[in-house]
């Protein structure tokens, strides 16, 4: 788990393509001293797991899936592109952000980026599947960054950067039709099964009744 709070810009090293995916290799000059192979690290909201560390070349190497390329933005990846690192939640890390599984749900394109004061307003196409669990005030992350829904549309969300945000995430750099990995709040989802979960027992309880008194 992750909370959307982004410790360090990294950039990436080198894509290594491989038959079953790539190796993923990142420039890390802070993160790198803490971390250890197995761990578990969100480079652009993926949950990837650390398979080699070379502190001569500060470079951290995660090997990515096909699958993984396919159904997330890693895959459009380039050399020297900037990507947001975050280490796995702990006991003692605070929560500022949200509760990010690093799951990705979805492909998001930058469909608007207006400057209004010294922040920035993005709004983001979105996938049906993202959509659904998204409400106005609540969290999404993009590319790993925890941030607040401001205005919901049929296709798509906005969102607004302070300038801090801008200056220390990759979304400072991106432009109009730029690609961005998208999940939604997890609570909404454990929220949507629950509801269904006791819609389902109480359907089951009424069919019973019925049956009992004979009109089924």
């Amino acid at each position: 788990m992750f909370t959307g709070i982004i410790v360090e810009l990294g950039k990436v090293y080198e894509i290594q393509r491989l038959a079953q995916g790539a190796r993923l290799k990142i420039y890390s000059q802070n993160l790198i001293n803490s971390s250890k192979i197995g761990d578990s690290i969100s480079v652009n909201g993926v949950c990837l797991t650390v398979c080699e560390i070379d502190k001569s070349k500060s470079v951290i190497s995660f090997d990515v899936s096909h699958e993984t390329l396919q159904k997330t933005a890693l895959g459009e990846l380039k050399k020297d592109e900037p990507v947001n690192l975050e280490p796995a939640l702990t006991l003692n890390t605070a929560l500022g952000g949200h509760l990010v599984s690093g799951h990705v749900e979805g492909i998001g394109k930058i469909k608007k980026i207006e400057k209004i004061g010294n922040d920035l307003k993005i709004e983001i196409d979105a996938p049906e599947e993202i959509l659904r669990y998204c409400i106005k005030k609540g969290s999404i992350a993009v590319d790993g960054v925890s941030l607040t829904i401001v205005d919901l549309y049929s296709n798509s969300f906005t969102v607004v950067l302070i300038p801090h945000t801008a200056r220390m995430t990759t979304l400072g750099f991106k432009k109009i039709g730029s690609s961005v990995n998208l999940e939604s709040d997890i609570i909404a989802k454990y929220v949507e099964k629950f509801v269904n979960q006791s819609k389902d027992i109480k359907e089951k309880k009424l069919i019973e009744k019925l049956k009992d008194y004979g009109y089924l």
